[in-house]
């Protein structure tokens, strides 16, 4: 049989995007190069010019991830609106990107913790968290909230925006629609944080 064979323009993001259907469908463990290779129709050897090895791949898998999603809520923290609707908006997208894509966020967060775990994508992981501290200053310094370490505020809003995307792609919330929970839980949370 021909293995089929052809040029691809970005093949590095066409194999990120081969990773992500992949870890979707079977998990991390059933993740191979080879097979990569294989369902974008090029040489075995291919993948290597890009990845030296799956943990190479996880790596710029988890990075883009990150990428992926920091946009999303850097937009969300930046838009129009007042702090605190801009703060929901910032829960929604997070929860938004973890409901769509959780196998990708389980990857992106035990990658990011993997000893070989590249520079670029420890400093991607933090991103996210600086955004939120940051919008969480600025309602601080506006009296909105009540004077706190903001980079505690923001991981306990991380903590409770997290668990209830466990929870909902988890299908663990016993029918409650995960939209009426965010909102309970940034409620409680700006309760909280005034």
């Amino acid at each position: 049989m021909a293995t089929r064979s052809y040029h691809h323009g970005d093949l590095r993001a066409v194999l990120l995007d081969a990773a992500e259907r992949s870890i979707a469908l079977g998990g991390v463990d059933a993740l191979s190069l080879r097979q990569l290779a294989r369902d974008v129709g090029v040489s075995h050897a291919a993948p290597a010019r890009h990845f030296r090895d799956k943990q190479a791949l996880l790596d710029a898998l988890a990075l883009h991830g990150f990428q992926e999603m920091n946009r999303r809520m850097a937009a969300a923290a930046t838009g129009p609106g007042e702090l605190m609707s801009r703060f929901r908006g910032v829960a929604r997208a997070y929860l938004g990107f973890a409901v769509e894509h959780p196998e990708l966020l389980d990857v992106m967060y035990s990658t990011k913790h993997h000893p070989d775990a590249s520079q670029d994508l420890k400093a991607a992981a933090g991103q996210s968290m600086t955004a939120t501290e940051s919008l969480l200053k600025d309602a601080i310094g506006a009296g909105m909230i009540t004077e706190a370490p903001p980079e505690i505020l923001a991981r306990v809003a991380f903590a409770s925006v997290h668990g209830l995307a466990v929870l909902a792609t988890g299908d663990l919330l016993d029918g409650v629609p995960v939209e009426d929970l965010l909102d309970a839980t940034v409620d409680t949370l700006m309760r909280g944080f005034t």
